[in-house]
């Protein structure tokens, strides 16, 4: 028998704590002296000990904790019960971390106001061009919606061209447009660049000079774009960071009379490993306000 000292170094937790579970009914002592009120437990008392402190950390109330235990549930049920929680905890941390990764986009976008330099920015006419792209949806135009779509298309496009024998013959160019529906507060609409709250079809295209047509049976579509004409800046860095240039675009098209018609796109000029050394080309369609 161990004292509740002992017990709570073995089990790495708190007398305090031990007290409050014999309190609530949750873990009793395996014996209580009478005469001084002293609690005694058992090495095998361990193993519930183990349990809650598992439970308890993954999130579950302690009266979660006590239903969970007293329907006595066996090691494998627990053991499969703890994974779903643990993958549940991780696809949290993944979104937090996508969502932290936003926030320190959007405050570096606030840091730089005033400070880019607008006169980065050409009308020019961007000429027609063929590209080989896979197309898929996001649920709207956010970045964490975004790159879960754009990144897998682009890492099928490419090993889907090369067993169709066509190579590219220029830089990558991601577009996009309003998906079908439009948007769903009735606003914006196609060809507006509509707001966050609209599903987006995602374009994930490189040059080619391959027939215009489907690739046999890969789901790639070859298309011919139309020339128009754009406003266009050079977005230095990784696409995640790509809101400040964004923003200077926007202030700029405002500043010179210019409205926009439709999603830029994305013209990968420079694409090494590091993503940080991204160089692209925002081609943004405009017209005079």
């Amino acid at each position: 028998m161990f004292t509740i000292g002992d017990f709570a170094r073995y089990g790495r937790v708190s007398p305090r704590m031990l007290r409050h579970y014999d309190a609530i009914g949750l873990l009793r002592p395996d014996r209580t002296d009478p005469a001084t009120g002293y609690r005694f437990y058992g090495a095998a008392q361990l193993a519930r000990l183990n349990r809650i402190i598992a439970l308890k950390d993954l999130g579950f109330t302690l009266q979660q904790v006590g239903a969970v235990l007293d329907e006595q549930v066996g090691p494998e049920e627990l053991r499969g019960m703890l994974r779903l929680r643990r993958a549940e905890l991780a696809d949290a941390v993944a979104a937090a971390t996508a969502r932290l990764a936003q926030v320190e986009a959007r405050l570096r976008s606030i840091e730089s106001e005033g400070h880019m330099p607008a006169d980065d920015v050409v009308i020019k006419t961007v000429p027609a061009v063929r590209v080989a792209e896979l197309t898929g949806t996001a649920a709207s135009y956010e970045p964490q919606d975004i790159g879960p779509v754009i990144g897998p298309l682009y890492e099928n496009l490419f090993p889907l061209l090369e067993g169709a024998g066509i190579r590219p013959t220029g830089p990558g160019i991601a577009r996009y447009e309003d998906a079908p529906q439009g948007s769903p507060d009735g606003e914006g609409g196609s060809g507006s660049g509509s707001g966050s709250g609209s599903a987006v079809v995602v374009h994930a295209g490189v040059t080619v000079s391959a027939p215009v047509g489907p690739v046999g049976d890969t789901g790639v579509q070859v298309v011919e774009l139309p020339p128009f004409e754009a406003a266009t800046i050079v977005h230095r860095g990784a696409m995640d960071d790509v809101l400040p240039t964004a923003q200077t675009l926007a202030h700029w098209l405002d500043a010179h009379g210019y409205r926009s018609t439709g999603y830029a796109r994305e013209v990968t000029l420079e694409c090494p490993p590091d993503r940080d050394q991204w160089v692209t080309e925002l081609q943004e369609p405009v017209a005079k306000a």
